[in-house]
């Protein structure tokens, strides 16, 4: 069987829309090895890195499966952070989309009498973190005798953050008539001890962890953008950077039309390349981007396979990738040829999660750039133009035109004329009406791991006055706070964290001396 298409795995037609609504092309490589597993009925141990795109990888074939009822759950997919089961629960019903199942996200730091009720009025499937599971079942309200689906998803995680011992409480609630699906980036001895108690005899072990993946030649950043400013970020940088040749990368057919139409109709030489498109429209396209007679081909992923040009001088993801991956085919498309090259990627506060993920499977930095002003373009546009001004002068070419200065000597100040002129050239190719500067959104903070919790009496209230009094941190440098029954997480900002990790450490809290690090969450 081809695995190369979506259309080949054995998913149910409801779900293949979902997934082509989604703008994915193919499927990943644990996608590819993990969905026909999975939908023969078999357990299933992963070995992939995060950002491998696991999410479609389980939830595809479960989705395919599952029948709703009224009342049971039949799927329980475990997570170590609140974050991560935002983003998995969001991924899920995207891929639920035609489909009628009832999804809920249960997690710490939302009020727990919403998902009681959400749970009595029916759910199918749901994504949790362990201690809000366990409180929810120690709490009669939620039933998980009649699961058919046990997810437990970056089971490492679980094991470094002391969750392993609330997986396996979760675990003795479950019914034993179920398939579980185990998600690991390593494998650690915890973690096969696990999988060998829990697990049955015939599990499948599938392994798709990559080597070292390299992106030394290329220097990568990131922008904080909200959605509705995409376009004009994207103007921006463009205006900006003035780069030679770049690739911007979008994820579904539809966006790389949308995306050329509107950069074309400010005059900006940028044309498409994406699946739909006849061979002959491709190549024709492909030639005058690498003869320089195109500034901006737009592409998706599987468009851009064929493209081997060497003088790419940046790679633009105005679409976040799918999984790591992809991010590193599309980055290598510069920095070619031992020349440097340059990598943005245009992020919103919930793909952040997405990209700090890139960064730790990378092994790289992605470090953050601000979105160019006005003044910025001003002052790169005016410093082209000054330039081409002085070589112009160097040459004779300009003088033909030196009896028609001195007419509108006699009428006008001559520096005047000058600024007019350089005005009309600036406006010529400043092709976007840029007004106000872009209110860059505001991103999660550092999130901090703490050993007291509810049972330790904690609320919120103490633990602000805790950081305050030993730390000097004020309120607003304090996000999100989720106390859970042994531990807690709080999300601070960055100069938070170091003062909390320097001077809380070791302190008594509620009775307890208190361990604090950083979070190992997607974050």
């Amino acid at each position: 069987m081809d695995n190369n298409n979506f259309n080949d795995l054995g998913l149910d037609e409801k779900i293949l829309k979902a997934i082509d609504d989604m703008g994915f092309e193919e499927p990943s490589s644990i996608q590819r090895e993990v969905i026909p597993v999975v939908l023969d009925g078999f357990d299933v141990i992963g070995r992939a890195q995060t950002g491998t795109g696991k999410t479609l990888a389980f939830g595809a074939p479960i989705l395919s499966m599952l029948r709703p009822t009224d009342k049971d759950i039949k799927c329980i997919i475990l997570t170590p952070t609140r974050e991560l089961a935002i983003q998995i629960n969001d991924e899920l019903v995207r891929i639920a989309k035609y489909t009628r199942t009832k999804l809920l996200p249960v997690y710490g730091g939302q009020p727990i009498e919403r998902q009681i009720r959400a749970l009595r009025r029916g759910v199918d499937l749901i994504v949790g973190t362990p201690g809000r599971v366990l409180d929810l079942i120690r709490r009669n309200i939620m039933d998980l005798k009649k699961i058919d689906y046990l997810v437990i998803d970056e089971a490492d995680e679980m094991l470094d953050m002391g969750f392993i011992d609330d997986i396996e409480d979760i675990i003795k609630n479950v019914g034993s008539d179920r398939q579980t699906m185990l998600f690991s980036a390593t494998m650690p001895n915890g973690i096969k001890k696990l999988s060998q108690k829990y697990m049955k005899q015939d599990t499948k072990y599938i392994s798709v962890v990559k080597n070292t993946m390299t992106v030394s030649t290329t220097s990568q950043y990131y922008y904080e953008i909200k959605q509705k400013d995409r376009f004009e970020t994207l103007c921006r940088i463009l205006d900006v950077d003035g780069p030679s040749s770049a690739i911007i990368f979008c994820k579904t057919k539809r966006g790389v039309d949308e995306l050329v139409g509107s950069l074309q109709a400010r005059g900006y030489n940028a044309e498409g390349m994406h699946g739909d498109m006849n061979q002959n429209q491709r190549l024709n396209t492909l030639r005058k981007f690498k003869e320089g007679n195109l500034e901006f081909l737009v592409a998706t992923d599987v468009a851009a396979r064929g493209i081997d040009v060497e003088n790419v001088s940046h790679v633009i993801n105005y679409d976040i990738p799918q999984d790591v991956e992809t991010y590193v085919h599309r980055i290598g498309r510069t920095g070619r040829a031992h020349k440097e090259g340059t990598a943005y990627t245009l992020v919103t506060p919930r793909e952040y999660i997405a990209l700090k993920q890139i960064e730790k499977a990378t092994k790289s930095r992605i470090k953050r750039k601000e979105v160019p002003t006005v003044d910025d373009i001003f002052h790169v546009k005016y410093n082209s133009i000054v330039e081409r001004i002085k070589e112009t002068l160097k040459s004779e070419d300009y003088k033909r035109f030196s009896a028609l200065a001195a007419e509108l000597d006699d009428d006008f100040n001559l520096v005047d004329v000058a600024a007019a002129l350089m005005n009309m050239i600036y406006t010529n190719e400043v092709d976007y009406d840029y007004t106000d500067d872009i209110k860059t959104s505001t991103l999660p903070k550092v999130r901090l791991f703490l050993t007291v919790g509810r049972l330790d009496k904690l609320n919120p209230r103490i633990l602000l006055e805790f950081f305050n009094k030993t730390a000097g941190v004020s309120k607003e440098d304090v996000g999100d706070i989720d106390i859970l029954e042994k531990y807690s997480f709080a999300d601070v900002s960055e100069s938070a964290a170091d003062s909390i990790l320097k001077h809380c450490p070791g302190k008594t809290l509620k009775g307890r001396r208190v361990k604090i690090a950083l979070s190992k969450s997607k974050h």
